[in-house]
């Protein structure tokens, strides 16, 4: 056998999984990639590029707020109104002299301030 010197010995040189080539121009990428920055070719969709999978909920009112004030102020209703529903807190006004409202809003305090982020977010947009 001869030996050829444009022909590379041994296997192909291969790229970190973290990398691909364009399909365009063959410029190395990251694996992430959507354009090639080189010939701006939009990239076809790779196992390793991350989809949304859904939208994160986010709300309006802040769950820390809504805690403290049901532990602080929950007696009177205030947490209740922050989140949006006048007519308990309405209720935790009438009967506040029985301090029950008072024993709810503690445990709904300790509630609101350990429930995640995204049933706060679903339960009160």
């Amino acid at each position: 056998m001869v030996d050829d010197p444009y022909r590379a010995s041994g296997p192909p040189p291969t790229l970190p999984p973290t990398k691909k080539h364009c399909f365009a121009c063959a410029t190395i990428l990251d694996a992430r990639a959507e354009l090639c920055p080189s010939c701006g070719v939009r990239q076809p969709m790779t196992a390793l590029m991350v989809q949304p999978s859904s939208q994160i909920a986010v709300s309006s009112k802040s769950k820390t707020t809504a805690g403290v004030f049901a532990l602080v102020l929950g007696g009177i209703g205030v947490h209740k109104f922050y989140l949006g529903r006048p007519d308990l807190g309405l209720l935790y006004i009438l009967f506040c002299w029985t301090f029950i409202p008072a024993l709810i809003a503690f445990v709904e305090g300790i509630q609101l301030l350990t429930m995640p982020d995204a049933e706060f977010a679903k339960r009160y947009p």
